[in-house]
């Protein structure tokens, strides 16, 4: 299974979604990012609480979802709600597309309160990315409404 997390800038939630999903899974699963308008670096907060939380921030870097096209994904989530209105790219095709949509954490300036929004988002897609595993071996004609199911966790 190929998952594309999209957001506007791919530098918070969808690069903290694509690592933690890439460290949470199996083989059997893959997990990229990338922004409609990436602003090309990972916003530093997100690779302090990654590491903080004990996930790798090798080779995460902000790109634009055209650097993808070759990737295909199966599962394209928007993570964002400027993306999830956004057109997608034709080349997207069949991919089945969902909105999990996350509060930005990088917006918030105190540093206490940012430190527990960047914790908070991380525990949420940690928790549904322990579950992708298991969706991964359904037949795939029911992973919509199982990712769909579990966004709503």
């Amino acid at each position: 299974m190929k998952i594309l997390f999209i957001c506007t800038h791919n530098r918070c939630r969808s690069i903290l979604s694509e690592a933690i999903t890439n460290q949470l899974t199996d083989e059997n699963v893959l997990a990229k990012s990338a922004g409609s308008q990436p602003v090309g670096e990972v916003h530093p907060l997100s690779l302090k609480y990654l590491q903080q939380t004990g996930f790798n921030t090798d080779g995460l870097f902000s790109k634009s979802w055209h650097e993808l096209e070759t990737f295909a994904p199966d599962v394209v989530i928007t993570v964002c709600d400027s993306a999830a209105n956004e057109s997608c790219p034709v080349w997207f095709g069949n991919a089945i597309k969902l909105h999990w949509g996350l509060e930005d954490p990088s917006k918030i300036a105190d540093s206490k309160t940012a430190e527990q929004a960047f914790l908070e988002t991380i525990k949420l897609i940690s928790t549904r990315a322990k579950y992708i595993n298991q969706i991964a071996e359904l037949p795939k004609e029911q992973w919509q409404q199982a990712f769909k199911n579990l966004g709503a966790k």
